[in-house]
Order: structure tokens, then sequence, then C-alpha cells
């Protein structure tokens, strides 16, 4: 047992030393710029940050807090774009795209360790605005109601969900995670208003497209059929009302009376 107790302290020792630390995960839009920042609040004497893209990969950035360095960017993805905090040795991506996305890591070599922190970076393609469009409507003789098909659209999208609101309410969503396709939501829909919308979203962003009714045409003798459920509420809701009201007065005229007949 205490074998493997001072087994356990070692590897604890190994972890503090040679530190590894677990992805951080970030999501940047693309044209938005990031940093990365290694917690480290001012560099020692003898300290130097080397910044590799991709696990074991080719040095991207150097600092050893007086001096910055960028190597030669052989695929020129890099040019321009980085720049170093030589005080704290964090890195900053600037007019990013998505061909940067990858596994950036930035190692402290000093005297005693080198501790590793890695970013796991994905950087997203700006979200297009859905596109809705009125397939068909159907109207028929024989019915008080009229209904129209709907399709939401997005194209070149990836890692988004596409969805169909009314109001705050959702009635409906897709999701796709393969690279660049077009996605398309369908809905019918037979009272037309501006609540319905259509959404396509990221986790940390979206576009919204509202739908205009006049996409529908409404059949020409329901053209306030949308409206009649609402108005029917309304009227049964003012009924109770009288009914109630009537209810009470009335209760309180047999009241009055039967105290007068007492006295």
């Amino acid at each position: 047992m205490k074998m493997f107790y001072f087994f356990v302290f070692c590897c604890l020792c190994c972890c503090r030393l040679v530190g590894v630390f677990g992805d951080e995960l970030k999501s940047v839009m693309e044209g938005e710029s990031v940093t990365l920042q290694i917690n480290v609040t001012e560099l020692q004497r003898d300290d130097e940050i080397l910044w590799t893209f991709g696990t074991k990969g080719p040095l991207i950035a150097k600092t050893n807090g007086v001096n910055n360095y960028f190597p030669d960017d052989l695929d020129g993805r890099f040019r321009d774009r980085l720049e170093l905090d030589q005080k704290t040795g964090s890195l900053t991506i600037t007019n990013t795209s998505t061909e940067l996305s990858g596994v950036y890591e930035a190692e402290i070599s000093r005297s005693n360790s080198s501790p590793k922190h890695r970013f796991n970076v994905t950087f997203y393609a700006r979200l297009p605005i859905p596109v809705i469009i009125s397939k068909f409507s159907n109207c028929s003789s024989s019915s008080s109601s009229s209904s129209c098909s709907l399709l939401c659209s997005v194209v070149n999208v990836s890692h988004v969900t596409l969805s169909w609101f009314k109001g705050n309410s959702l009635l409906s969503n897709f999701s796709m995670s393969d690279l660049s396709i077009s996605l398309s939501l369908p809905l019918e829909i037979e009272c037309l208003d501006d609540s319905y919308s259509c959404v396509v979203a990221y986790s940390f962003s979206n576009q919204t497209s509202h739908l205009n009714t006049e996409l529908c045409q409404t059949c020409p003798d329901c053209a306030f059929c949308c409206h009649v459920s609402e108005a029917v509420i309304r009227l049964v809701v003012s009924a109770l009302v009288g009914v109630a009201a009537a209810c009470i007065v009335t209760y309180d005229i047999t009241s009055r009376k039967v105290d007068q007949d007492r006295a």
C-alpha cells in the first residue's frame, strides 16, 4: 500500500513538472480576433514561450519576454495574423478564417519544468440569412380555411441548427454537422401572421429571417378565418364574465331581501 501511495505521489509530481494541461475549447466567428491566454502574469527572466500549430506541429511564434520571433510560414496562412504579448506570452490571432481551425499548443520553457497549454480553436464561417419561400397555398371550396406550405433554406453551412419559431415558441428544428451542405426545413401553417420566423444558429451565434405574410395568399372567402378562433374565445370570455357579474348581482339582491325579511 505504501508503494501505491508513493507511485501516486510521483505521478502528481511529474504532472506538476511536465504539466500538459487539458485542451481549452474556443469557438470564434471568422474575421474576429481571438487571444489564447496561458495564465502567466509576467514572464520570468529565463522563460521562453514556444507556440506551435497542431500537436508537435510547426513553430509559429516564440518570445522570451524581450524579443518576438515569427518563423517563415510555408503555406502563408499565418502571415501578418499573429501577435505576441511580451509580458504574458499570450498569442492573438487576427483576420481569422476557417483554415486556421485546429490545435494551438504553448510550451513554457523553464529551467525546472516545461508546462504546456493546448487550445482547440474552431473558426466558423459567418452564418447566411435564411431564405423563406412559399411552396404552394391550398384553398378548398368545401373548407373555410387555407393552408400555406413554407420552406426555409440555408446553403454552405455546417454544424448548425435550423429552426422554425412562432413568437418565442419552437415549432420544429433540424441539426446537421456535415460540411458545406444545403439545409431546408418545411412548415405548413393555416393562420398567417408575422410572428413566424426561421433561425439558423451555431451554439454561440444565429441569424433570423421573419415570415413575410405576402408569400402566402389567403383564400378570398376566408380572409378573416385565422381570426375566427380568437374572436370566438373573446366572445366566450365576455359572456362568462357577464354571466358571473349577473350571478353576483342576483345573489347580492337576494341576500339583502332575506336580511330585510328577517329583520
